[in-house]
């Protein structure tokens, strides 16, 4: 009994080291890693687009379809690459971990292209410029005419905006919250003093015949450097390449210049 269970497990071992060395040289197959992030949105069907709620550039419709200058020119793109387009609201703190996380396929949504940006993501070329500029209530902002007049405010600002990075350059105290919508109504219900956003944000929400008729913005904490805005892909993407094609064409063709104008935004848009 004794014998035969060494020549049993004698057998078992030579099976186990044949099966071992078949296995080492079986191919294996390329995994989603190793293909481009091109065929990767083709083989799928469709380009998740991560964004915020932010009009002019991406917000809801009537009929509760995102829309908006970013919006609009997203599905164009996802149209040229023969998919779909899926918009997806995000934290935007968290912005390059829902792209790296695949969640994502890239952030469309008036993104500042800041170094942290650029370094993190693979960003297409710049194609709208902006500021971050200063929104209080209508009745207090001729008592802040400076920058300096500000530093006893408490500011809202978007986590992980170029907003936040201004006021905290500025040693100011910012209260981040989830979005620049946000930031708006803080400052409407009085429980934020002033806010930090995009430009082309207040230009279309904030002052006479818009829903915080009651604010206004009023100087930029960034004339001078100003920002551009761009989008961003998963580091080494291919669809960078291919969406910067994309931009000169529709620049070419009047057909980025139709959408900012749908939207407000023509005098911000950048010749590409």
């Amino acid at each position: 009994m004794k014998k035969f269970l060494v020549i049993a497990l004698a057998a078992l071992m030579i099976f186990g080291l044949v099966a071992c060395g078949g296995n080492s040289k079986t191919p294996t197959e390329p995994s989603s890693e190793n293909t481009s992030d091109l065929a990767y949105v083709q083989e799928k069907g469709a380009l998740v687009v991560g964004i915020t709620d932010f009009n002019p550039m991406d917000y809801r419709g009537e009929n509760g379809e995102w829309i908006g200058f970013d919006a609009d020119l997203a599905t164009a793109f996802a149209k040229s690459l023969g998919v779909e387009v899926e918009f997806i609201e995000i934290e935007w703190d968290n912005k390059i971990l829902e792209l790296n996380g695949k969640t994502i396929d890239c952030v469309w949504n008036g993104m500042t292209l800041t170094d942290e940006v650029t370094s993190a993501m693979e960003c297409s070329n710049a194609y709208c410029n902006n500021t971050q500029v200063v929104v209080l209530p209508a009745n207090i902002a001729k008592d802040y005419p400076t920058v300096e007049s500000l530093k006893d405010l408490v500011f809202a600002v978007e986590a992980g905006s170029a907003g936040e990075a201004e006021v905290t350059k500025l040693s100011y105290q910012a209260t981040p919250v989830k979005d620049q919508a946000t930031a708006l109504m803080e400052v409407a219900a009085g429980t934020s003093d002033a806010a930090v956003i995009d430009a082309l944000m207040a230009g279309a929400m904030v002052g006479e015949g818009t829903g915080y008729d009651k604010l206004v913005y009023t100087f930029s904490l960034n004339e001078k450097d100003g920002e551009q805005y761009g989008v961003g892909f998963r580091k080494g993407s291919d669809l960078a390449a291919k969406l910067n094609e994309f931009l000169k064409q529709s620049y070419e063709d009047g057909s980025m210049m139709a959408f900012a104008e749908t939207y407000g935004v023509q005098a911000s848009i950048i010749a590409q």
